[in-house]
């Protein structure tokens, strides 16, 4: 993904993870649209997911945009690359400032409050004091809700979409498949910076059947397998290997993955309920129906533990990508969320 605007903060000292490992030279990746403005009331700041970049214009179509609800007229967007990424921030890919080479497999073990850590040293260093909203869906929202949770003051208001407290058995299991499927490819393991690529490829192709739902398979990918060609689902599932491994990087997928197997805001108190029973903010919960990684239980247990909260339910035949897809249903629900809360 280009990312022409692409701007860079290096942290000022050396970054100690939650593992207590310390990370030299960490560079942080975002981008901003908009500016803030005199009150500094109007930051909006989006946390991706798993395998997205620092600019939401690409992948939040119909949410966020010159035109869409969150826009940068009204609002300064920011949205920061993910530590651990590969799309401008410090991740395996790069280089070890104490070795010289990349670091690869020896990239340390990375939390979402690593990430989150991260995303507060940008915000002090952006000038911002507060944020008017915070929004994420995914692993974008394990990090909104952990930030949350850390720092009250920080958020007016907070959008959690397909999300979770604390990552399930379930959704650890489905990440922990993928992983394997990675190390089942040996060249994960070899000093090539494009180690790990055709695991990546059956690692995606795994993730899509947790991401999506059989209504969508069944409906769009019909065309059964014949002797001469293979089944509409089969060369779908490897196309979307294909166009991962073209614009990702293995090693980064199997860091994040883990740093959403370790996601827990309990960790520090007595129970889920203690930790949501920090947050300040008012909070808009959106849960997906038909979602397969995320579940309605899930979504209840933060609208349930988070004080000023409410909770929605939207359909979509795309399963937990729903999240992405479905813009129009989420803006308006945000919108109405928002216009209670001025």
């Amino acid at each position: 993904m280009d990312n022409p605007s692409l701007k860079y903060f290096k942290v000022p000292s050396d970054f100690t993870l939650e593992s207590g490992t310390q990370l030299q030279e960490a560079i942080i990746a975002y981008h901003t649209f908009g500016r803030l403005n005199a009150k500094k009331d109007n930051v909006v700041w989006v946390c991706h997911a798993l395998t997205a970049n620092a600019n939401p214009m690409q992948w939040w179509p119909g949410l966020i945009g010159s035109t869409n609800l969150i826009n940068p007229d009204e609002h300064f967007i920011v949205c920061a690359n993910v530590l651990g990424s590969c799309y401008g921030s410090t991740g395996p890919k790069n280089f070890n400032p104490e070795t010289g080479e990349r670091y690869l497999r020896s990239f340390p073990t990375l939390t979402i409050k690593d990430m989150v850590k991260a995303h507060g040293l940008l915000m002090n260093h952006l000038g911002i004091d507060e944020i008017f909203l915070g929004i994420g869906g995914s692993m974008g929202g394990q990090q909104v809700i952990e930030w949350a949770v850390e720092s009250p003051d920080v958020f007016k208001h907070i959008a959690l979409i397909a999300s979770s407290a604390k990552s399930s058995p379930w959704g650890v299991a489905i990440r922990s498949a993928q992983r394997m499927a990675i190390e089942a490819d040996p060249s994960f393991f070899s000093s090539s910076p494009k180690g790990g690529w055709k695991g990546l490829e059956a690692a995606r192709a795994m993730a899509m059947t947790s991401y999506r739902t059989d209504t969508a398979f069944n409906k769009t990918q019909a065309q059964q397998a014949t002797f001469d060609e293979i089944s509409e689902a089969e060369s779908y599932q490897r196309y979307q290997g294909e166009k991962l491994r073209n614009r990702f990087d293995a090693r980064t997928y199997y860091t994040l993955s883990q740093a959403m197997d370790f996601h827990d805001i309990s960790k520090k108190y007595k129970s889920i309920a203690e930790a949501l029973s920090r947050v300040q903010a008012k909070a808009l919960i959106i849960g997906i129906e038909e979602d397969l990684l995320f579940s309605k239980a899930e979504q209840s247990v933060l609208a349930d533990g988070i004080n000023q909260s409410e909770l929605h339910f939207i359909n979509s035949a795309y399963g937990h990508d729903g999240f992405l897809v479905e813009a129009k249903a989420i803006s308006a629900l945000l919108k109405n969320f928002l216009n209670k809360h001025k």
